[in-house]
């Protein structure tokens, strides 16, 4: 069980490392670009930390009928973040491009993400070793900040989604990407902390 110790800093098996900005010293500009780095940085090292030394029968455990697994939400994860941020790069997705899909064993379906999948469909992304899940993480990682690295100001402003009010622009759309990316992640270590406690 993860408890807070008495400097209120998270400790336990899944404890978050001491993370702090990567922008360098005392008086320098944090730029946008270093704030986005830094948080996609704690969703690849989310997805390490929450699949670390997990078997086929953890990866696939499921609290009911209906839940998800961790192997799903992870994947799902890294589907939503490859999806979203290509499209914003206006690009193809590793899932297809890169043959990653074939990897997993599915379709390259490159609008299937996880939203809306019914129980059947989540019973059906089987990860058996979370090194593929953490293999597909470095990809779209590596893929994700060489966008953010030509990302300017205007960049981040641009318009990609005009069926929202207001319209989404492309620095929304990636910190959407975060916030649902570490959503998932917790409940993904919820799961394991349930599946750890069956002993």
């Amino acid at each position: 069980m993860n408890v807070l110790d008495g400097d209120s800093q998270l400790i336990g098996p899944y404890a978050c490392e001491a993370h702090t900005m990567r922008a360098g010293n005392q008086g320098e500009v944090v730029e946008t670009r270093d704030i986005l780095v830094d948080a996609y940085g704690r969703i690849l090292e989310g997805v390490r930390r929450v699949t670390h030394g997990l078997d086929e029968a953890a990866l696939t455990y499921r609290p009911d009928a209906n839940a998800n697994s961790i192997g799903w939400l992870v994947w799902h994860v890294l589907r939503v973040q490859d999806h979203h941020v290509s499209d914003v790069a206006q690009r193809g997705q590793a899932w297809i491009d890169e043959g990653w899909s074939e990897r997993f064993g599915m379709a390259a379906e490159p609008n299937n993400v996880g939203y809306g999948h019914t129980t059947d469909q989540v019973a059906r992304v089987r990860i058996s070793d979370p090194q593929i899940l953490c293999d597909y993480a470095d990809v779209v990682h590596a893929r994700t900040l060489e966008y953010i690295d030509t990302a300017d100001a205007a960049e981040l402003s641009r318009i990609v989604d005009t069926r929202w009010d207001p319209p989404v622009t492309a620095g929304v759309r990636l910190v959407s990407v975060i916030g649902d990316d570490l959503q998932h992640l917790g409940q993904a270590a919820y799961v394991r902390g349930l599946y750890e406690r069956l002993g």
